[in-house]
């Protein structure tokens, strides 16, 4: 009885170091690997680019995902009650980082927490949408790069640019996003004081763009919109609008262009993400922290055209060239 008693004993003690051991290692590893959450507002081209930009970022400073980084990432579908739910979920879960796409996403994360470090893309104004104190020296949890044009006025010249004589100007934006106003409200600017009647329009959902579109189309030359999540969602069946109604239309982002606009020159939120994750490394790496590192611009602007909508207008693509 005692033999027998020992080798139980024995056996137990083996699989419970046994068991001991595999918890370090899952430790270990735990320990080993950097752990970022990510929301984003709603799915499009640009936001979904960004995204990925931020990841090749990331694995360019050294954080690589299924190596030493996990991500959890959440999309809200731009869903408000979604946002809030998912924001406390990836606080809860005590990201070593977060990354906020567009406005809404960032402002949810920043309203949950002030302690985890947040970078935020997409995002047109930061100061504006209360995120940073200021872009040199932001001054709280919260950093990252803005989607602003830096001069709006090259993508209204660049519309004006590809209309003979033209003489009124449509915007059309979701007034509900507080970053599509800044640059509407650039744009109208722009365009009046290059001498033109401008006619601005607004739409609250996706439902609505085609009916916006339509109705702008027929009593403009062109039509000018910015880097909005609403119409961007929409990409595709404001192009078809154009073409039925052989109207040019100049967009803020490279991936709205190939969604259905004829040309921009504006940003590439592959690059732009790209920026934002060379950002979040320096943070994970300890380098850096978000309320003394500024806020960044894009690296670069593009002349961005859609060959085959030049052509449904009758354009000639070279003839379109990037603004002065």
């Amino acid at each position: 009885m005692k033999k027998s008693g020992l080798l139980v004993l024995t056996a137990l003690s083996t699989l419970a170091l046994a068991a001991c051991g595999n918890e370090a290692a899952g430790n270990e590893d735990a320990d080993g690997a950097k752990k970022v959450g990510v929301l984003q507002v709603v799915q499009h081209d640009s936001l979904d680019t960004a995204y990925e930009g931020f990841k090749e970022g990331l694995a360019e400073g050294g954080y690589e995902e299924g190596e030493n980084l996990t991500i959890d990432y959440q999309n809200a579908q731009n869903n408000q009650d979604n946002l809030k739910s998912m924001s406390e979920k990836l606080v809860k879960d005590q990201s070593d980082l977060l990354l906020g796409i567009a406005t809404p996403a960032a402002q949810s994360l920043a309203n949950e927490t002030s302690d985890i470090p947040i970078v935020v893309t997409a995002v047109t104004d930061l100061a504006e949408a209360k995120l940073v104190e200021s872009d040199e020296e932001p001054g709280r949890n919260v950093t990252g790069t803005t989607d602003m044009v830096p001069d709006i006025a090259k993508q209204t010249d660049l519309l004006l640019s590809v209309i003979d004589e033209p003489e009124s100007i449509g915007i059309m934006y979701n007034a509900g996003e507080a970053n599509s106003k800044i640059q509407a409200d650039l744009a109208q600017e722009a365009l009046e004081d290059a001498g033109v009647e401008v006619k601005t329009l607004t739409a609250n959902t996706t439902n609505d763009v085609q009916q916006v579109t339509t109705s702008l189309a027929k009593d403009v030359d062109g039509i000018y919109v910015p880097t909005d999540n609403t119409f961007a969602s929409a990409a595709t069946v404001i192009g078809d609008v154009a073409k039925e109604t052989k109207t040019p239309i100049v967009a803020g982002s490279i991936e709205q262009v190939e969604g259905g606009a004829l040309a921009t020159y504006g940003i590439d939120y592959a690059s732009l993400g790209k920026q934002t994750g060379e950002m979040a490394a320096k943070i994970l790496d300890g380098d850096a922290q978000p309320n003394d590192m500024p806020v960044e611009e894009a690296n670069e602007l593009k002349l961005h055209v859609n060959e085959e909508m030049a052509q449904a207008l009758d354009i000639d693509p070279d003839s379109i060239k990037e603004p002065e």
